[in-house]
């Protein structure tokens, strides 16, 4: 069974039944919507959905600078034509084929 990330939780039914009352209930906390007892969304209020955009965005931030600050960078093509020079297939040769001349 799937863990259910909120601490408030709600049928798709109720939540169809009742849309309404479900926001009201759920003030500023997470709602997990359940399908046959499993999470299949979560609500959140415009705050809580538009602070977790702030951190995450934050948090990219940081990554890329982290990542700047670590060095110089390594070209894509330099990547990939390292990659293609350790891993790649080696050629096969070509089939021979028994055409016989009439």
């Amino acid at each position: 069974m799937e863990q259910v990330l909120a601490t408030r939780s709600v049928s798709i039914t109720e939540l169809k039944r009742s849309p309404s009352a479900v926001l009201e209930q759920a003030g500023a906390e997470p709602v997990a919507v359940l399908n046959h007892n499993r999470p299949a969304a979560y609500l959140l209020s415009p705050e809580v959905y538009q602070s977790m955009l702030h951190r995450l965005n934050a948090d990219l931030r940081t990554a890329i600078q982290e990542g700047i600050d670590s060095g110089p960078a390594i070209a894509a093509a330099d990547v990939f034509a390292e990659l293609n020079t350790r891993y790649a297939e080696p050629k096969r040769p070509a089939a021979k084929t028994n055409k016989r001349v009439a």
